[in-house]
This record gives C-alpha cells, sequence and structure tokens, in this order.
C-alpha cells in the first residue's frame, strides 16, 4: 500500500501516514513479527483508524481491564495486556509445533489475530460511550456492543481476513456458541490465562477510579476480571 492513504470508518475520514503507523509499530512492536506485508500493514493501520475514529492517541490509553467494568491492573496497559497475550499465543504454538511434528498452524494469522483480538475495546472503552450507556440503560444497553463484535466489524471494514475477524469475534465468550479456529483456540486459552494468572498473582489494583468509579457496581455482583 501507498501511504498516505485515508480510509473511513464510523463515517471519520482518517488519514493514514507513515508517522502514525510508526507510533502503532512503536507500541506495539510484535506487529513487526508477521511476515506477510500486506496482512501486517492491514493489523497497522486497522489499529492506527480504530484509534483515531473513538477518539484514542494510543492503545495504552484504554483502561488496562478485561471488560470496562471490571478491575483494572495493578500496573501495565491495555497494550501491555494484548502483546502478553500475543506472546503467550506464539509461545504455545511453538511448544507444539515442536512436540507434534505433524502440528500445523498459520503463525501470521496467530500474531495478527492476538494483536487484534481485543481491537473492539475502543467501542466498549470509549468514556463518552460508557457514560451515555449509564445515562440510559434500555436505550441501546450497557454496553450496546461488546468489543468482541465491535471488533468484527473493525477487522471487516479495515479488509483483515475472515480468521483474524474471527478470532476478534470468538476470543471470549461468544465463542462459547461456536466452533473455534486453531488458531482462535490458541489466542483464547492466551487471554484466558493472562487474567487467570494476573487475578491469582494479585496484579489487580484494589480499587477502580476510571471515569471516578461510574462503573462500579454494574453486574451488581462483586468486581472481579472478566474475559
Amino acid at each position: 500500500m501507498t501511504y498516505p492513504r485515508t480510509v473511513s470508518l464510523r463515517g471519520k475520514s482518517i488519514e493514514i501516514t507513515e508517522a502514525k503507523r510508526a507510533a502503532r509499530v512503536a507500541e506495539m512492536p510484535e506487529i513487526d513479527w508477521i511476515g506477510d506485508r500486506d496482512l501486517r500493514d492491514k493489523v497497522i493501520d486497522a489499529w492506527v483508524a480504530a484509534l483515531e475514529a473513538h477518539g484514542f492517541t494510543q492503545i495504552g490509553e484504554m483502561k488496562p481491564s478485561g471488560n470496562y467494568d471490571s478491575m483494572p491492573l495493578l500496573t501495565g496497559t491495555q497494550c501491555d495486556h494484548m502483546r502478553s497475550v500475543c506472546r503467550l499465543a506464539v509461545k504455545t504454538a511453538e511448544e507444539m509445533a515442536g512436540l507434534f511434528p505433524n502440528f500445523r498452524y498459520d503463525r501470521d494469522i496467530l500474531i495478527a489475530g492476538a494483536l487484534c483480538h481485543d481491537i473492539g475495546k475502543v467501542w466498549e472503552f470509549q468514556p463518552d460511550n460508557v457514560q451515555r450507556w449509564k445515562a440510559d440503560r434500555h436505550a441501546v444497553g450497557f454496553p450496546s456492543v461488546r468489543h468482541p463484535g465491535y471488533g468484527v466489524f473493525i477487522c471487516f471494514a479495515m479488509d483483515l481476513p475472515e480468521a483474524v475477524a474471527h478470532i476478534a469475534a470468538a476470543h471470549s465468550a461468544e465463542g462459547e456458541l461456536l466452533e473455534r479456529s486453531l488458531e482462535n483456540t490458541i489466542v483464547h486459552w492466551a487471554d484466558v490465562t493472562f487474567w487467570k494468572t494476573v487475578e491469582a498473582g494479585g496484579q489487580f489494583a484494589t480499587t477502580d477510579t476510571w471515569l471516578d468509579g461510574l462503573t462500579g457496581g454494574v453486574s451488581g455482583k462483586p468486581k472481579s476480571a472478566a474475559l
């Protein structure tokens, strides 16, 4: 692809420049692990467009939690979570490939899917959206769309492969309603491992001050990590 180029997302015209692309790779260096140049470009561009269309300048600006109403990490960012899931997924696949001679997986799809599995959080974690949903839960729901569903929209809108959209769609609870691909299965369990290990290791904050505590008690249950 040639840059700069302009894309449209959610009715907003977004110019994708080399500087914006470099910033995304700097924040998420694992993008460079994707061998296929076209897929790598699409992952970068999807993040540039997704962030800008929803008022973010970097992934790390989003609340570092599994869901908008779950406890945040004690330290680290939302981007740290996605990078860790990617590394865990790659290590898992490499271990299985080393153990089983006939084990085959698509490394590029695995990495792209891991790095984009939570791309829909730009919608679910957007402060104006959360405040709007909280003000009237019955208007469009609370939230109106969870991040897996919105991630599908972004993936298809930015021309990412169906296999990557599938990982965004079904890495969480929504995936219990279908059969996950191999790469999605690996990402799903890497995601589960991340949050469960954070919980067991005491790495969640004890208080949630995001939006002045606006989302506290939303579920009506004790706060815990949600996948």
